[in-house]
């Protein structure tokens, strides 16, 4: 009866494809992505973009059509390639451009130009005119209109920035009063030189020390089997000292306090004192309760401290596995850049030229086009989820092999590879659609966050309240999705079965083990979280050591602040590979518990370490009395408890 009530788990035994009608839904929605960028391009929009245009439509270095209704417009600009603005540091932040008049120029002022006839000078020189077409040199320095046409004095020192021909100031300090942040820093620009230069000279230091955090995490992904058990022993110990510290110093100070005012029969020292007793009493139930969950977990943990172990020498059969987040970031910043590119041409599409109130043309969307923008955003978020989900089912699918294979030396020649093989001609469909749950989850959350920050100066605490509190809810429902998408990957591995089922069938396995799950997540989350932090002190203080030799200390501050940066980055890529390993090889641990008992025909799949974990368990059991207590509840699954 049990047979047929549960699906048996066949690890590994028949591929079939899964959720194929999700696979054409993304294609589709892929098309639809290149469509836009088509679009966007065709609407010439990439040669606005790249060559850029003068605020009478015109772009820069070719010949142009005539627009209706707008003077100056339909010039041949062949000679004039670079976009000239009169007033370059007067932003607009709400509509994200220049509010200042546009001319294409064919030489950018490369020194400071202070009046008008240094203008006039220059473009008789270099042959650029700077100020509108309308006016002639000659006429810069006699004309009324030139206060409007010409450039705002003094005209800044500019250099064209490479690829998009535009002339660009060559000092940044007038744009540093909207970056809010960097006021009081940039204020003082000399402190600003100091640091960028201090970060120019300190370049190969600041390599060295990135080379050297990628290092030190290959080898703590090696060690960290050998010293987990080591780790959980510091943590426990930590923890304990903390919470005792604590609680000793609350009573301590409510004695003191008890004692110095005897006399002093205040109103608010009784308060005080009602407070600090109230505040002891929560310590000391906090800290008993953590007592009994760290008595309760003690087992537990020592199947974190195994699973620790073996993700070890999973690394070691596949070394592979380590290079995984690096295939993943390369993925993801190619495609980043493919969507930036293309948000920029879509900010500057649109086929018709329209006059605003200044007389100027600007191009704007017109109709349904408008909704692009919305399309392409949920297309950022829908394939990032995709690329992050394959790297999540590649781990998911060479680890299952390597459990599942019972002779380690049959192993294929790459796991990786028939698990990249196995994902593209099997489970795409599946990865598709786990990552679209997620994309609905996040952009909810991500409209909601835009509405609070909206929200920020009118004050109205209880819509904001429950704005933050949707948001929260909703940053828990994407990390648990995130977790059970995982383990649903995970039963697609080792079954070949729809997204749903997957899902289904490791939410079971998880509630089984509930509370392995709680222990293996918080002890085998801060052993990592302790890992980054080892890695990050290690590099820090290499830091510090090798820029002792410059004595100006401001110079530190930045070079430190990148490496530090870049090794918590690269330790973070690396141990979530980690924490990857660990939860796949948890669920087949209990997959393989619970469906073998180790007699003949249902041997175990799994590693010595973990059988050794076993075998203590059924001792302890033993000791404890058939089936006595919650122990006895909780390892049921381990004890062949399903005999068909």
């Amino acid at each position: 009866s049990h047979k047929s009530s549960k699906r048996e788990w066949k690890p590994l035994e028949d591929h079939s494809c899964t959720d194929v009608p999700w696979l054409l839904l993304f294609i589709l929605f892929c098309i639809g992505m290149g469509f836009i960028c088509g679009f966007s391009i065709a609407t010439g929009a990439a040669a606005r973009l790249l060559s850029g245009y003068d605020s009478y439509g015109n772009i820069c270095g070719q010949k142009n059509v005539k627009v209706e209704g707008i003077v100056n417009s339909g010039l041949d600009l062949t000679h004039k390639k670079y976009v000239f603005f009169l007033d370059p540091c007067n932003i607009d932040i709400v509509h994200q451009k220049i509010k200042s008049i546009a001319l294409c120029v064919s030489a950018c002022p490369r020194k400071e130009l202070k009046t008008l006839a240094d203008i006039q000078k220059f473009a008789e020189t270099n042959g650029s005119t700077l100020c509108s077409y309308e006016l002639q040199p000659s006429e810069y320095t006699t004309d009324p209109r030139a206060a409007k046409l010409c450039p705002k004095y003094p005209v800044p020192e500019s250099a064209p920035i490479p690829f998009f021909h535009r002339c660009a100031p060559v000092n940044i300090s007038c744009y540093a009063k909207f970056a809010e942040a960097l006021i009081t820093f940039v204020s003082d620009s000399s402190v600003l030189h100091r640091l960028i230069s201090g970060v120019m000279t300190s370049k190969e230091i600041i390599m060295g020390l990135c080379l050297l955090s990628l290092v030190l995490s290959m080898i703590l992904m090696v060690i960290i089997r050998y010293i987990s058990r080591v780790l959980v022993w510091i943590l426990t110990v930590l923890v304990i000292l903390g919470s005792l510290g604590g609680t000793g110093v609350l009573w301590w100070l409510y004695a003191k306090q008890r004692i110095s005012t005897g006399a002093l029969e205040t109103q608010i020292a009784k308060d005080n004192l009602q407070a600090l007793l109230i505040y002891a009493i929560a310590a000391t139930v906090f800290t008993v309760i953590l007592f009994l969950i760290m008595l309760i977990m003690r087992k537990r943990v020592a199947l974190t401290i195994a699973l620790f172990h073996v993700a070890g020498k999973v690394f070691i059969h596949l070394p592979l596995l380590v290079f995984q987040p690096f295939w993943t970031f390369f993925v993801l910043i190619l495609f980043w850049t493919y969507w930036i590119t293309v948000l920029l041409f879509l900010g500057t599409t649109g086929k018709h030229p329209v006059p605003n109130e200044e007389g100027f043309v600007e191009f704007r969307m017109a109709g349904p086009l408008k909704y692009m923008w919305w399309y392409h955003v949920v297309g950022l978020i829908w394939i990032s989820e995709f690329i992050l989900a394959c790297q999540q089912m590649t781990v998911a699918g060479a680890v299952v092999t390597y459990y599942f294979t019972r002779e380690k030396r049959n192993l294929p020649f790459t796991p990786i590879l028939a698990s990249v093989n196995r994902l593209v001609c099997y489970h795409l469909g599946t990865v598709a659609k786990g990552s679209f749950i997620i994309t609905l989850v996040k952009i909810p959350r991500m409209i909601l966050m835009y509405i609070h920050t909206q929200l920020k100066g009118k004050e109205n605490a209880c819509a904001r309240c429950m704005l933050k509190a949707c948001i929260c809810c909703l940053w828990c429902l994407e990390k648990c999705l995130t977790y059970l998408n995982q383990n649903a990957y995970t039963a697609t591995a080792i079954n070949s079965t729809n997204f749903c089922t997957s899902a289904k069938d490791a939410f079971v396995i998880l509630v089984e083990n509930a509370l392995r799950v709680a222990a293996i997540n918080t002890v085998g989350d801060f052993m990592l979280f302790l890992g980054k932090v080892l890695i990050v002190c290690s590099t820090g203080l290499a830091g510090i050591m090798l820029l002792n030799y410059q004595r100006d200390y401001t110079i530190w501050v930045l070079p430190l602040i990148i490496v530090c940066l870049f090794a918590f980055l690269v330790a973070h890529c690396f141990l979530s590979i980690y924490e990857m390993v660990v939860d796949v090889l948890f669920l087949c641990f209990a997959i393989d518990t619970k469906y073998n008992d180790g007699s003949p025909g249902r041997e175990f799949y799994m590693d010595k370490v973990l059988m050794e974990f076993v075998e203590n368990s059924r001792k302890s059991m033993k000791e404890a009395g058939r089936g006595g207590g919650a122990e006895g509840r909780e390892l049921k699954p381990m004890v062949g408890a399903d005999e068909e």
